[in-house]
């Protein structure tokens, strides 16, 4: 039996012998979560009632903070994983597989644009490209959906045309930054030897699981609860922690200080990268939130922050770490953040 086949038969052993394992360890896990955020709801609701002096104003904007990104992002969330089971279960194996070219980069450059079909933000886009790797594509071509999906988007097209025109040419740059930096990933792990390594191991046994789906509508949709309780016990927890780890990093560090790095052509890059990674907006909504910069930081910052933090910012690390593991993502944040600096930079230099 080849090296190949082996490793597959192992991850498909491992699968079985830890499925259990793990659905114990996600069930309190997604408990914890749910019962933290709850209690940051209650607190949050209840504090103007009892007084401005029930937390201190730092413990009050680390509430706010964490609360509003949980609350964002949670529908976008529960709607990828409803097309993600949509696409599992539901859909012909062959539904995208058979009208997509062959050419890998022809392939990957078709791919970049499903998002204008399935308009999901970066949160809901993990299960859903998780659901697509289990329908049967590569590794690279479903990172390269992942990361162009948040950009290249109806949603995302409109909100940032609404939020600056043509001006500056901060929209031509976000559509073609996003799609230049997602065929640039998928070009570069579509040539690495082992893509399944690229993978966490648990979601990798799942990948070499067999698909079997039934063929009745009854187990289907028993099939569909399975996958919605077991997508949510992975995604909400990373959620949470993710959205815990931005809202402290928003209180305690003062946005004052990025707001006297706007007028450098390096540095207001720099600074609106560590602002997108630090706030952690959906891709939807962020051109709203960064139009009041423009005043005070270069068209290349602008460009910079609506390129990397649909990507990459602290809540997405945290999302990807349930399918790709910690080199991975390293790896992943080096290319975008020295691509999304060198779009910013060349927008600044024609603006």
């Amino acid at each position: 039996m080849s090296a190949p086949l082996r490793e597959r038969d192992a991850l498909r052993r491992a699968a079985h012998e830890h499925a259990p394992a793990r659905r114990s360890r996600r069930g309190p896990l997604l408990a914890v979560g749910i019962g933290i955020a709850a209690v940051l709801l209650v607190v949050r609701v209840a504090s103007p009632a009892l007084g401005s002096q029930l937390l201190p104003d730092t413990l009050q904007d680390f509430v706010t903070l964490t609360i509003s990104v949980i609350v964002e992002s949670v529908p976008f969330v529960l709607l990828g994983i409803v097309l993600s089971i949509i696409v599992q279960v539901w859909l012909p194996q062959a539904f995208f597989t058979s009208w997509l070219p062959r050419q890998p980069l022809l392939r990957r450059a078709v791919i970049s644009f499903l998002g204008m079909f399935l308009p999901v933000c970066e949160c809901g886009n993990v299960p859903l490209a998780r659901g697509l790797v289990l329908k049967g594509f590569t590794v690279s071509e479903s990172m390269t959906f992942l990361l162009a999906a948040p950009i290249l988007n109806p949603i995302t097209i409109i909100t940032t045309h609404q939020a600056f025109g043509w001006s500056d040419g901060i929209l031509v740059a976000r559509l073609a930054g996003g799609f230049l930096i997602a065929n640039l990933i998928g070009w570069l792990y579509s040539r690495h030897p082992d893509p399944e390594s690229l993978l966490t191991r648990s979601f990798a046994a799942e990948c070499a699981l067999p698909q079997e789906h039934g063929h009745s509508g009854a187990s289907k949709l028993r099939e569909s609860v399975e996958l919605f309780r077991r997508e949510m016990s992975t995604m909400m927890p990373a959620l949470f922690i993710g959205a815990a780890v931005a809202g402290g990093i928003q209180t305690a560090v003062p946005r004052s200080v990025l707001v006297t790095l706007g007028s450098n052509p390096v540095w207001s890059v720099l600074a609106m990268m560590v602002l997108a990674f630090v706030i952690s907006l959906c891709s939807n909504v962020d051109a709203f939130f960064v139009l009041p910069f423009a005043s005070t930081f270069m068209p290349g910052g602008i460009a910079a922050f609506l390129v990397f933090g649909p990507i990459i910012d602290v809540k997405m690390l945290a999302l990807l770490r349930t399918t790709y593991r910690p080199r991975t993502l390293a790896q992943l944040t080096l290319v975008v953040a020295l691509t999304s600096a060198a779009i910013g930079l060349v927008v600044n230099y024609f603006a």
